[in-house]
């Protein structure tokens, strides 16, 4: 019996590039893990969804980690993702299910950033960063924490960098959209734009970003614009992953955020949750109770 299968669990792209994406970086980390037994599945969008990836995973298995292959956590891998894998331990009682962190945004993941920065930069022949803004272009959640946290990259960027406007724009669900945030950089006399898109793969929406950037590049002719990519293959998320199972961080098969969270079994007893992941907790719950929350989302209960 295999001591422990990994399990990389994907987003899932309405865009076939994406998922194929996903499944080629899999491919590449078990080049550099030849040792280590890795399965891909995925949330939405893509043949072999939770239920069937945590099924294959468990077979021939003692333990199953699983990583979130996400960079943000909101409903899907708050709510839904803890869903699957207690149901996967119902069915597959003889193995350890573990859970680690999605990808988060730490100092692992703004180092990426900061070195797509660095190559958009250069790109744009180094220009005065005082009149070269930033955005940092996310998805977009309804989850307030999801968002804030791509704001802390944000102000990271800012931190580490002298451009004068580092700015935070979303493709879709919530707001400032790019077009918006572009618009504010030019009226306060930017004539470069760099723009860091914060995506793993490709996909639908990374299509959409081009078609925006052309139109933008049209509309306003005297400011140049520099569009980076997705950076799913840059050798620090493989080092990220790396760590992660390294560290195997979390004790008692438990993830942080909402892996038996009481707050989000409640909500499911309730059918307080629906997909339209609405609510303004970190976590999409409410609690008036939200600073002592040990698990450190945040929850909010009316």
């Amino acid at each position: 019996m295999n001591a422990t299968t990994i399990l990389l669990v994907g987003h899932g792209s309405r865009g076939r590039e994406g998922n194929k994406e996903t499944i080629h970086f899999a491919a590449q980390w078990r080049e550099r893990r030849p040792d280590w037994r890795i399965e891909v599945c995925f949330i939405e969008h893509a043949e072999v969804l939770l239920a069937e990836g945590l099924d294959r995973a468990a077979q021939g298995a003692g333990k199953v980690l699983v990583i979130p292959f996400i960079l943000n956590a909101a409903g899907h891998v708050k709510m839904e993702l803890p869903a699957a894998i207690a149901a996967a331990r119902e069915r597959h009682p003889a193995v350890d299910f573990a859970v680690t962190r999605h990808l988060g945004m730490g100092r692992d993941i703004f180092a990426v950033l900061q070195s797509q920065l660095d190559r958009l930069m250069k790109q744009l022949a180094m220009p005065d960063p005082q009149t070269t803004g930033v955005i940092l272009l996310g998805r977009g959640s309804s989850d307030a924490g999801a968002n804030g946290e791509l704001a802390k990259m944000a102000r990271w960027l800012f931190e580490e960098n002298d451009h004068e406007l580092v700015d935070l724009a979303f493709t879709g669900v919530t707001w400032p959209r790019l077009e918006s945030a572009v618009q504010r950089q030019v009226r306060l006399g930017m004539m470069q734009v760099a723009i860091v898109p914060v995506y793993l793969f490709t996909g639908v929406l990374i299509e959409r970003i081009q078609e925006q950037v052309a139109r933008l590049r049209l509309q306003y002719p005297q400011v140049t614009f520099a569009l980076g990519t997705h950076f799913g293959f840059d050798p620090g998320i493989f080092t990220l992953l790396d760590d992660k199972v390294g560290n195997d961080e979390l004790p008692e098969g438990r993830m942080l955020e909402c892996d038996g969270c009481k707050y989000r079994a409640e909500a499911e007893e309730g059918h307080l949750h629906d997909h339209s992941h609405t609510a303004t907790g970190g976590c999409g719950h409410h609690h008036e109770h939200a600073m002592a929350n040990p698990h450190g989302c945040a929850h909010q209960h009316d």
